[in-house]
Formats: C-alpha cells, sequence, structure tokens
C-alpha cells in the first residue's frame, strides 16, 4: 500500500452537487496532517469545503489542512462544493499532500470533470 490513499465519490462534479473523497494515510512517520488543494482550470473560481471528518466548516475556505489528530485511524473525509455554473467544461484538479514539518512528504492527484 502507498503512503497517501485518495478516492472522490465521482469524477464528474456539477453545480452545487456534493463532493464527497476520502483520504487514508499509511506513511510510517511522523507527519503534522494532510492538505487539500484544488484548482478549477480556465477558471478564477474556487470549490468550496464545507466540512471534514463530520465536521463542519463555518467559513469558506478554498484550501484546506487536516491536523493528524483529528483523523481517527489516520482517516479524512471530506465535502465540498463549487457553486458557479459554467459556460464551457472545466478540468478541476484535487491534490492532496502528506504534511510534515511544512514540507511535502507525498501527494497524490486525481483530475475531475466540472459541466453543467
Amino acid at each position: 500500500m502507498k503512503d497517501l490513499e485518495f478516492k472522490l465519490n465521482s469524477t464528474d462534479i456539477h453545480p452545487n452537487s456534493e463532493i464527497k473523497g476520502t483520504i487514508s494515510v499509511s506513511y510510517p512517520g511522523r507527519y503534522d496532517g494532510v492538505v487539500i488543494n484544488t484548482q478549477i482550470l480556465d477558471s478564477n473560481e474556487h470549490i468550496i469545503y464545507k466540512s471534514y471528518n463530520d465536521k463542519k466548516i463555518s467559513q469558506n475556505v478554498s484550501r484546506l489542512f487536516i491536523n493528524k489528530d483529528v483523523m481517527p485511524e489516520h482517516k479524512a473525509e471530506f465535502t465540498a462544493l463549487i457553486d458557479f455554473v459554467p459556460n464551457q467544461d472545466h478540468e478541476v484538479k484535487f491534490r492532496v499532500s502528506i504534511i510534515e514539518q511544512h514540507k511535502e512528504i507525498e501527494s497524490q492527484i486525481i483530475f475531475a470533470k466540472y459541466s453543467i
């Protein structure tokens, strides 16, 4: 098994549909947490993270850090959405990284399609 496993419930995303992702870390060393960066290509719009591990996020954040202290069994689940109506299809790049002392240890990228 790799040190980082990342999955999305679907790589076909539509406006205001819930995006769910799961992250599992099996990195044997000490680490601080994981960070999720998302970029909607050919757009100035952002994804909005709504919760992680059933904890609601009160402010809109476009980059999400999840501390390992709130990751039972080194797992995390998150929900997010994209709320703008696209006038063309966009590719969405999700990049999850393991962070240790401000350094990236390992990362995984998933591409999804955002369309009406």
